[in-house]
């Protein structure tokens, strides 16, 4: 016997789906949004959600029911992954970030680092209603009464009401700068359909605009007449050591009495050290530093570096010092096709490149790939062979022993953490960064065994953060603010170390200039006596330009961040309602005043649309058909 249901919505599937839809908003709200959901959040996401169900009510005439469950399972499936990327990124993942998706298997054991049990309930009643489903009496009227059809002009009413909504939602917030924001402002099913649907690419500055006296105007910069240091170390080899997730605080760190990096301190005390220096990735992460270190360029708005960039014919340090007579090659022991690596080395210029493939034949590996050990005695052969010749070498060698999270192989254990440690993210970090550094003295000392090291600039720095802020549970919070003194902020995160070492060059000596990541290349070239008369670069000589920086910051930190000599400066709507955390530590107050301008804001966001358009315009890569 059927039931009888009146053509209204007041018992559809309509209203009883929206319900679902707005537990699950307040659901992903609560993890995404520090203030978590307010009373407005109905007016947010139900509107957006209302003009797709009001397109089944009108369309749908059959398996209505299915349809509405396949939309909630999207959707959920959305909130779901923006939750677990929110809590490992700390950003409101949007489409773009689609082409990471490749990666996951290679990173697998990372995401499943930061699922949380709780998140999972955000499918229970996909569960619950399926359940039902499956059981034919049970569900019988039930499926009768919510698949029979609505007020049609009511449903067009809603629609059009919802439209509005959604448009009065999203038009007046697309200026906002810091996307978390805008994302909170529009609500995330408008956010996600607004990144979606609309071309954000800025239309690029002509390219007879973009020269480095414009470049050096914004960054507050003049060239020196006779640069300090210039080809001191000309004719050496150069080695960059790039350290996986390695932050700066690690560096002379003691933990009850034991070292957590010997052999890093040990080499800060005897080189140039660079503690207030800064990591510029984006959503590369370990890729795009590779691509700023060796181009000197900003990491594009969207997408990694490699993916973006990798088809132009790019600038770069490898090419600079081939011209100089250079052999260059840069050594990984993850695949070379994992963040599309190999189509950037091509673009870079590299002669070769040495990927996981070349360190095969050994048991002792990390879920990565071979061990740092084993990068480390590898390579330190394969230098040992490049410094017989009279042609000097330049060679990149990235660790990742110490990728998150963390969890690296007992037998590798090179310390004893306190009890308060074990079972923590912290202290799985701290571990692996003692893993690493161990792996690193073995490697330092063997060049100096070789004598590659006395014939070498050894240039090393952390390729981004390692311990991010969303994925602390409260142990590790206490834990980090025992260790720094006051609560862990971004303005610790992003802080990564920089060391240049050469023998008969450098000295022990502090450089307490502000520096990132985009600056290695052109500090690196005034030492070997490069110059850079034809290679337009947006990071300055760091042994010449110590007075001011001016560090734009992407994805990590909303656009419009910057590092300046004073503080972090983290992006609002604009720079009003921005945040100013001063780099001494001390909260902003009229004894510390505010040090960041909106000028500088202005700049910072001028460098940024300055590098875009130069490397969007640079010549394709030609390509050569290997068949």
């Amino acid at each position: 016997m059927s039931v009888n249901v009146p053509r209204t919505l007041s018992k559809k599937s309509i209203l009883f789906f929206s319900l679902i839809m707005l537990a699950k908003s307040y659901f992903a709200w609560y993890y995404l949004f520090e203030d978590g959901p307010t009373w407005t959040t109905w007016l947010k996401e139900i509107p957006c959600v209302l003009l797709v169900f009001c397109l089944i009510e009108w369309f749908a005439t059959k398996r209505k029911i299915a349809i509405y469950m396949l939309v909630n399972l999207l959707i959920s499936v959305l909130f779901f992954s923006l939750i677990v990327y929110h809590n490992h990124f700390g950003i409101i993942a949007t489409s773009q970030v689609l082409d990471q998706v490749k990666q996951v298997g290679a990173v697998k054991k990372s995401i499943f680092s930061v699922l949380r049990p709780e998140y999972m309930l955000i499918f229970l009643d996909i569960v619950i209603i399926s359940l039902i489903m499956f059981s034919r009496k049970k569900a019988q009227d039930w499926k009768a009464s919510m698949s029979r059809p609505s007020n049609r002009k009511l449903v067009a009413a809603l629609f059009c009401v919802s439209v509005v909504i959604c448009t009065v939602n999203i038009f007046p917030n697309r200026a906002s700068m810091n996307e978390t924001i805008k994302a909170e402002q529009m609500g995330i099913l408008n956010y996600e359909a607004y990144s979606l649907l609309t071309d954000q690419e800025e239309e690029p500055i002509e390219r007879s605009e973009i020269t480095q006296s414009a470049i050096d105007d914004l960054k507050g910069i003049h060239a020196p007449d006779q640069p300090n240091m210039f080809g001191a170390a000309k004719g050496k080899n150069l080695i960059i050591l790039q350290m996986e997730s390695f932050q700066n605080f690690l560096i002379h760190l003691s933990i009850d009495g034991q070292e957590i990096t010997p052999n890093m301190n040990r080499l800060a005390d005897s080189s140039f050290y660079f503690p207030r220096f800064y990591q510029q990735v984006g959503q590369g992460n370990t890729s795009d530093a590779e691509f700023m270190v060796n181009t000197s360029f900003y990491v594009p708005q969207d997408g990694a570096a490699t993916q973006m960039y990798a088809p132009k014919e790019l600038p770069s340090l490898p090419k600079l010092l081939q011209a100089q007579g250079y052999d260059t090659a840069t050594f990984h022991t993850n695949n070379v096709e994992f963040w599309n690596r190999g189509e950037l080395y091509d673009a870079l210029g590299f002669d070769r490149y040495y990927d996981k493939a070349n360190f095969f034949g050994e048991e002792d590996t990390f879920f990565y790939g071979p061990s740092d050990e084993v990068l480390y005695e590898k390579t330190a052969s394969e230098l040992a062979r490049l410094d017989q010749s009279e042609q000097p070498f330049y060679s990149h060698v990235i660790s990742m022993s110490a990728h998150n999270p963390f969890s690296i192989p007992e037998d590798k254990y090179k310390m004893t953490l306190p009890e308060r440690y074990e079972g923590t993210l912290v202290g799985d970090y701290i571990r692996a960064q003692n893993y690493a550094d161990y792996a690193l003295g073995l490697f330092i000392d063997e060049l100096k065994a070789n004598g590659v090291w006395d014939n070498s600039v050894i240039v090393l720095y952390g390729d981004h953060r390692g311990l991010p802020i969303f994925s602390l549970e409260e142990d590790d919070k206490a834990l980090l603010e025992e260790i720094f003194g006051h609560e862990y902020s971004e303005r610790e995160l992003i802080n990564i170390p920089m060391l240049i070492s050469s023998t008969g060059v450098t000295t022990s000596s502090v450089k307490e200039q502000i520096g990132g990541q985009v600056d290695i290349l052109p500090t690196v070239c005034n030492l070997l006596g490069v110059p850079l008369d034809n290679h337009l670069h947006f990071g300055q000589d760091l042994l010449n330009h110590t007075a001011y920086n001016l560090l734009p910051e992407r994805y990590y930190l909303p656009t419009g961040s910057f590092v300046n000599n004073e503080e972090l400066f983290l992006s609002g709507s604009g720079f009003e309602d921005g945040q100013h955390l001063p780099l001494n530590g001390v909260d902003v107050n009229e004894a510390n005043p505010v040090k960041s301008t909106e000028d500088e804001f202005n700049r910072a966001l001028e460098l940024l649309q300055l590098s875009d358009s130069y490397v969007t315009q640079l010549p394709d890569r030609v390509v050569e058909d290997t068949e």
